[in-house]
């Protein structure tokens, strides 16, 4: 379990780059206000922390689960695992966006949803929204769309010998992204699900049976692959887009890769954190909570600010990213941990 510090730490990180995406547009929004320039930083593709999300959650299927394979019963009690640890807190932000969405329409960006769109909500089943995308009320959860199909597969998967599930697994998604590139635009959710990012999934599992099978590399090796993750990065926002999804995951997803092999193939009894690392491992653990809850935060302090006249971007940046980190710390510890607690005891998981 030596890898799980350091995932943890770059589960905080995929949290904050997404929060950091987020919250510039609302900065925008004050500066319109104010009468003052604000130009969004495009120093990393900010959303590729979903990117790092996938192969971590690729990664952690595989080193998590180990014990069920080759287990009776094992696809049950992993998709019981799974739900029990993401249903409840998507289902609270879900229902808690809806709330808002009703008594307070102007603060969002939305349109009004169909009862079918929330229906599919709650279930991660992928539908046109009303603004015409591909997803759910709550449109961060577009991600757990993709993880919810990743988890039926794996879990499909878990009936096979241990030694078939990954490549079970890969070849599913391979099977989706190769049908959806050469016969067009399939129809939902085949269409939804044949994305090429789904592949992250395939690459954090090869990860983990790398870190299974032993595999470890010096720290020069592990800076050199962390270096050419961040350079992926920095030069994605200025490579060509004509590649589309493509592009994005020879881009974003080869430096999740390479971060998250970086991460798990160091010394199996590393030192322990610095302070800074052990309030990222903090952060990570808070991650699921911080990508869920971090818009609440951003869009209340923006609220706040247009209201008190503090019409300062990137005063209301800092603010904004520190109240989010901070509301995803309190979320964890006083709603995820005791309700995931809970839940595990009744159902067994």
């Amino acid at each position: 379990m030596s890898a799980i510090l350091p995932i943890q730490m770059l589960r905080a990180l995929a949290a904050f780059m997404v929060a950091v995406h987020h919250v510039q547009s609302d900065a925008a929004v004050l500066a319109r206000l104010g009468g003052r320039s604000f130009t969004p930083s495009d120093l990393l593709p900010w959303m590729a922390g979903v990117d790092i999300f996938f192969v971590v959650s690729g990664f952690i299927m595989v080193h998590a689960s180990a014990s069920l394979f080759d287990r009776p019963g094992a696809s049950a009690l992993f998709l019981k695992r799974r739900l029990v640890r993401i249903v409840p807190l998507y289902w609270a932000a879900t229902t808690l966006f809806l709330l808002v969405a009703l008594a307070l329409p102007a603060t969002l960006n939305s349109a009004a949803p169909s009862a079918g769109q929330i229906a599919a909500s709650y279930l991660f089943w992928p539908v046109i929204s009303s603004s015409g995308l591909v997803q759910p009320v709550y449109s961060l959860g577009w991600t757990l769309n993709y993880e919810m199909l990743f988890y039926v597969l794996f879990a499909a998967a878990l009936t096979l010998p241990r030694r078939l599930v990954v490549p079970a697994v890969t070849l599913a998604l391979a099977s989706l992204v190769g049908a959806t590139a050469m016969l067009g635009p399939l129809p939902l959710p085949f269409g939804f699900w044949g994305q090429p990012i789904v592949l992250e999934f395939a690459a954090g599992m090869g990860i983990a049976l790398l870190h299974r099978r032993g595999l470890m590399l010096g720290a020069g090796a592990r800076f050199a692959l962390a270096a050419v993750a961040v350079g992926l990065l920095l030069g994605s926002p200025h490579a060509p887009l004509s590649a589309g999804p493509w592009r994005d995951l020879a881009l974003h997803g080869s430096a999740a890769a390479l971060l998250v092999l970086a991460a798990v193939t160091g010394p199996r009894e590393p030192a322990a954190p610095t302070a800074l690392g052990s309030a990222l491992v903090r952060v990570g653990d808070a991650s699921y909570a911080l990508y869920l809850v971090h818009p609440f935060a951003i869009r209340g302090l923006r609220e706040v600010f247009v209201r008190l006249g503090v019409l300062e971007p990137w005063l209301f940046v800092v603010a904004a990213l520190a109240s989010a980190v901070i509301a995803a710390l309190l979320v964890h510890r006083l709603f995820e941990v005791p309700v995931t607690r809970a839940l595990r005891r009744w159902t067994g998981a």
